[in-house]
C-alpha cells in the first residue's frame, strides 16, 4: 500500500465478521463499500503482506482518489490505466476511480512497452499508474506525452502517488453512476493477435455479483488471491468479496509454500486459481501438512481443467470446487459444481441461470439440440460486453444473431452438450487441426498422451503439411526419471489413435509456454516448430 493512502495496520489483527444482508436490484460497488465502512468501519477489507486496510480506511482512500481525479478534470466516461503488480494501493486506486465514474484499464505487466503505450492510448487514459518495476520497463518516451505517469508505490521517478493525491479527508463531488457506463476496459488478446479492449459496464459487473451469491460470499469471507489484478479471472472473485463486505488477501506472486502459509494463517474461505496452480499445489510436497479446513469455495477458470486433476483436488482439499467456463467478453457461461457432480468432471457444467448457450456450424447456422451436435459455442445473458473499444469491426465479428435478432457472443470454442445438458469442450476453433479434410481435436490427443507414464504435460498443435494441409505435432514435458524416447512415445500414441490423428512429430520441452493466467500459448509452439 502506498504511503499516501492510510496508516499501516498490522496483519495479525482479527477479522471482524457480521451477517450478510440481501442484495438490492442494482447497486454500485463504491456505494456498497461506503455502506460497509459505515456499519463495520474496523472490518478488514484488504491485506497484502503486513499491510491491512479496514473498510473505513478503504472508503476514505477511495474518496481521495476520486476527488483527485475530479481535480484533474476526469469525468465519466474517461478512463485511467494501471500497469502494476497486485497491491492494496492498486485496488484502492481501482475502486476510487469507479467512485468518480471513471473506468479502469488494468494492463498486463507482461505486455511490451509498445503494447502498454498502445493500450493506454486506445483507452484514452490521461493517467498511467505504474509501480517501480513496470515504470522501468516502460520508458517515459514510449508511454507518450499525453498520459500523466504516476508511481503507485511512491518509488522515485515520475510523479509520486502521495504527492498527487488530495489531502486526507478530501471528499469528491458525488457521482450517480449509470449502469451502462464502463466499469473497466480489459485488454485480452487470448493467445493470438493484438490486444482488444473489452468494455464491461457496471451492469455486467453487478450481474456477476448477483450470480456469485451461490458462492456464499459474505462479511465472513476471506478470499485469497494469487492471480493478477488485470485479469477478469481475478476480478470475478474480488468484486463480490468487496461487495459483500469480505476480506481480500493478496499474494502478488504465486508461490506454493507462501500460498499455503497464507491460506492457513488467514483461515481463507474462498479462492480463485487457474488449473496450472492447482496442478502445482497438488504436486507440492508439503500440501497435506497444511490445515485448509476453513475453505468453503474454490473456483477455477481460464484454461482447460483436467478431470483427473479436479478429482484429486476434491479428494485432498476440503470445501467445494466450482469450475466456470466463459469469456471476458461475457455472453454465455457454464458452471460445474464438481463436488455435486463427480461423474461430470470431464465437462465444464451446465449453463448458468439466465444464460442461453447454442451451437452453430461454420456457416453460422444454428445446430439442432442433442448430444450428436458439435459446433461453435455462442452465448447470451445479461452479462455481455458493450463491444471492443474503438474496434467496431472486431465487435461485429464476435457477435452472432439468432432468427429473432437476439445478440449472442461467439466463444471460438467447439463443443457439444451431453444428454444431461452438460457442455463438453472439444477445442478452440482456431486450434482445431484439419488434416486431409478431417477435423482433429488436439484435446483428444493430449488426453491420450497424458495416460503415458513418461508424460508430465503436453500440448498438441497443427503445423503446415504439403500432403495433408495440416498435421499434428506434440510438445511434451518429460516426467522426472523417465527414459522413454520421443519416437517411442509417438509410436505408442499412434498405435492407439485413428490414422488421421497420428502425430507427425513429438518434441521434448522443459516447460510449456503459458500466459500469466495459465493458458498454453499454442501460437508460440507453432512458431517455434516452424523456426
Amino acid at each position: 500500500m502506498a504511503r499516501g493512502y492510510a496508516a499501516r495496520m498490522t496483519a495479525s489483527e482479527p477479522i471482524v465478521v457480521a451477517a450478510a444482508e440481501p442484495l438490492p436490484d442494482f447497486e454500485t460497488l463504491p456505494d456498497l463499500i461506503a455502506a460497509h465502512a459505515r456499519v463495520r468501519p474496523d472490518a478488514t477489507a484488504l491485506v497484502c503482506g503486513d499491510e491491512r486496510l479496514s473498510y473505513a480506511a478503504l472508503d476514505a482512500a477511495m474518496d481521495r482518489v476520486a476527488a483527485t481525479l475530479q481535480r484533474d478534470g476526469l469525468a465519466p466516461p474517461d478512463a485511467i490505466a494501471i500497469c502494476a503488480h497486485a497491491s492494496n494501493a492498486y485496488l484502492v486506486l481501482f475502486m476510487g476511480a469507479l467512485r468518480a465514474g471513471v473506468a479502469v484499464a488494468p494492463l498486463a505487466p507482461s505486455s511490451t512497452p509498445a503494447q502498454v503505450a498502445g493500450m493506454t492510448a486506445d483507452a484514452g487514459a490521461r493517467h498511467l499508474f505504474l509501480d517501480a518495476v513496470n515504470a522501468q520497463a516502460v520508458p517515459a518516451e514510449v508511454s507518450g506525452e499525453r498520459a500523466l505517469r504516476i508511481r503507485l508505490d511512491d518509488s522515485a521517478g515520475d510523479r509520486a502517488l502521495s504527492s498527487w493525491l488530495e489531502p486526507p479527508g478530501t471528499r469528491p463531488t458525488p457521482v450517480a453512476i449509470d449502469p451502462a457506463w464502463p466499469f473497466n476496459i480489459i485488454y485480452s488478446s487470448g493467445t493470438t493477435g493484438t490486444p482488444k479492449g473489452i468494455v464491461q459496464p457496471h451492469s455486467m459487473r453487478w450481474g456477476q455479483v448477483r450470480r456469485a451469491e451461490a458462492g456464499g460470499y459474505g462479511p465472513d469471507t476471506v478470499t485469497l488471491i494469487a492471480t493478477p489484478l488485470y485479469s477478469n479471472t481475478t476480478l470475478v472473485v474480488v468484486i463480490p468479496t468487496l461487495a459483500r463486505g469480505g476480506a481480500v488477501v493478496l499474494l502478488p506472486k504465486f508461490d506454493c509454500a507462501r500460498y499455503l502459509e497464507l491460506a492457513q494463517t488467514h483461515r481463507a474461505t474462498h479462492t480463485m486459481l487457474v488449473p496450472v496452480q492447482y496442478q502445482r499445489l497438488m504436486a507440492w510436497p508439503g500440501f497435506d501438512q497444511h490445515d485448509l479446513s476453513s475453505f468453503r469455495f474454490k473456483a477455477c477458470t481460464s484454461a482447460p481443467f483436467r478431470a483427473e486433476l479436479k478429482a484429486e483436488v476434491l479428494r485432498r482439499w476440503p470445501g467445494g470446487l466450482t469450475e466456470y467456463y466463459g469469456m471476458t467478453e461475457g455472453g454465455g457461461s457454464t458452471i460445474l459444481y464438481c463436488h455435486l457432480h463427480p461423474t461430470k468432471l470431464h465437462t465444464v457444467g451446465q449453463p448458468a441461470e439466465g444464460h442461453d448457450l447454442r451451437l452453430i456450424d461454420e456457416q453460422g447456422r444454428e445446430l439442432p439440440k442433442g448430444p450428436d451436435a458439435v459446433g461453435e459455442v455462442v452465448g447470451r445473458s445479461s452479462s455481455m460486453m458493450l463491444g471492443y473499444h474503438n474496434q467496431p469491426a472486431k465487435s461485429r465479428e464476435a457477435e452472432w444473431f439468432d432468427a429473432a435478432g437476439r445478440r449472442y457472443i461467439r466463444t471460438g470454442d467447439v463443443g457439444r452438450f451431453d444428454e444431461d445438458g452438460f457442455l463438453i469442450l472439444m477445442d478452440r476453433r482456431k486450434d482445431m487441426i484439419i488434416s486431409g479434410g478431417f477435423n482433429i481435436y488436439p484435446s483428444d490427443l493430449e488426453a491420450e498422451l497424458r495416460r503415458h507414464p513418461a508424460v508430465a504435460d503436453v500440448a498438441v498443435v497443427g503445423v503446415p503439411s504439403e500432403s495433408w494441409g495440416e498435421t499434428p505435432v506434440a510438445f511434451v514435458v518429460r516426467r522426472d526419471g523417465s527414459r522413454d524416447t520421443a519416437d517411442a512415445i509417438r509410436g505408442w500414441l499412434n498405435e492407439r489413435v485413428g490414422k488421421t490423428q497420428r502425430l507427425a512429430d513429438l518434441r521434448w520441452v522443459d516447460e510449456l509456454p503459458r500466459s500469466a493466467i495459465g493458458k498454453v500459448l499454442k501460437r508460440e509452439l507453432r512458431e517455434r516448430y516452424r523456426a
